[in-house]
């Protein structure tokens, strides 16, 4: 057996390399979700007896939604789906491999909270779209138009040179974004997509010369790949595009927030990693890869996604429950350690929700992943919720950059 490789943890390279990984996610959320349970929280009390009741109801919006069980991964490509119309047909036609990983990785990077007045109009098919499906189907077609591509013979392709000139108002035309449909984070999401060609451009070895996302495909190589393998590889090769805030010495955390009850070893200590988006991201990439005829593994080495719907079914059913009623009210960020807490209480709690829904339903963890759960599932019964209780908007009042949520 090979000797474990040593992480220097007062190192800002080896402290990161520690915070970057599923596992860290897991066990540091672990430690917050105990001390809630330990009524030690200063937000939030925790309570499992809410914990059946709330998987009943992810069962039963499951059976509702896919009576056969068969439930796809959750994935950004869901949301191309809307409104039941095949639009990845018309890709797979004319696109490779890489340019599916194009669209994704692209798309996802768009897909942060849209706010509630926000919609999009689909040519030819009439429909309204808003919130995650009215970001998807707008990414898909800015796509499909060219937009992301230097090469007007090549469309379907995204590449460093056209992210690099990407204009707000080119995003903004392509979103149909104006004074009476405001976009939330507009400028936030063109700036991810300049750092994402600005990655992509200086690192030819995994994107190419042309600075492509979907060269992820070749970095990663081979016919399979573990799921934690496949995030690793985003997580390292795609770290400086997240914004500023977190970080240790002049290493990018990007979605790793402070909380004053972590401890931890060297410099990890006080951090409590998500990557969110992330993970979205390989969840996303999960289909596309296996079109490209890499099968990833070990799906459930990914945690289920700390997001607003996710947190608000904990909140919506009683499993989490505020201490103070007026947080509700106020304006939160995602830096503030309420949201920190909730997202990491919700990390844990999804890992114990999930064997209650597969037991209601009759399935097992090899049938039904936690990439599955969230689909069917964990994610569609939160959004149920908030469109019943308040409209669709989230039980906290979440001030986003279009970045994380």
């Amino acid at each position: 057996m090979a000797a474990a490789i040593e992480v220097d943890l007062d190192s800002p390279s080896g402290a990161t390399a520690a915070l970057r990984s599923t596992r860290a996610v897991r066990q540091r959320a672990g430690l917050l979700t105990e001390r809630a349970r330990a009524d030690g929280s200063r937000w939030f009390t925790v309570h499992d007896d809410a914990l059946d009741s709330a998987a009943e109801l992810v069962a039963d919006v499951t059976r509702h939604h896919y009576p056969d069980l068969q439930v796809p991964f959750h994935s950004r490509w869901r949301h191309f789906e809307a409104g039941g119309v095949d639009r990845r047909a018309e890709l797979l036609s004319g696109a490779d491999a890489t340019a599916l990983v194009d669209l994704t990785v692209v798309s996802v990077l768009l897909d942060a909270g849209a706010g509630p007045s926000w919609s999009y109009a689909e040519p030819g098919t009439g429909l309204q779209l808003s919130r995650s499906e009215g970001l998807g189907v707008a990414s898909f077609h800015a796509f499909a138009s060219g937009l992301f591509s230097s090469d007007p013979g090549d469309p379907l392709r995204v590449d460093a040179a056209a992210l690099a000139e990407l204009t707000e108002q080119q995003l903004a035309d392509a979103f149909q974004v104006d004074d009476t449909n405001p976009l939330v984070g507009l400028d936030g999401r063109v700036a991810i997509l300049h750092r994402l060609g600005a990655v992509t451009a200086a690192d030819p070895e995994v994107f190419g010369p042309e600075g492509r996302p979907g060269g992820l495909v070749d970095a990663v190589g081979g016919s399979s790949a573990r799921a934690s393998e496949l995030l690793s590889t985003v997580l390292n090769s795609l770290a400086p595009i997240w914004p500023g805030g977190s970080r240790i010495g002049d290493q990018p955390l990007g979605d790793c927030w402070r909380h004053s009850a972590l401890a931890g070893p060297g410099l990890t200590a006080g951090w409590m990693p998500f990557h969110k988006l992330s993970q979205w991201l390989t969840y996303s990439l999960l289909e596309p890869f296996g079109w490209a005829g890499i099968t990833v593994t070990d799906l459930d080495e990914l945690t289920g996604l700390p997001e607003y719907r996710n947190g608000g079914l904990l909140l919506d059913t009683g499993v989490l429950r505020l201490r103070d009623r007026a947080d509700s009210a106020r304006s939160v960020s995602v830096t503030d350690e309420l949201v920190v807490e909730w997202r990491a209480l919700t990390v844990t709690l999804l890992d114990e929700l999930a064997p209650l829904v597969r037991r209601r339903l009759g399935v097992d963890a090899d049938q039904m992943p936690l990439a599955r759960v969230l689909e069917g599932g964990t994610w569609a019964a939160g959004r149920a919720l908030a469109r019943r209780l308040r409209g669709g908007l989230p039980p906290l009042s979440i001030v986003s950059d279009g970045t994380v949520f």
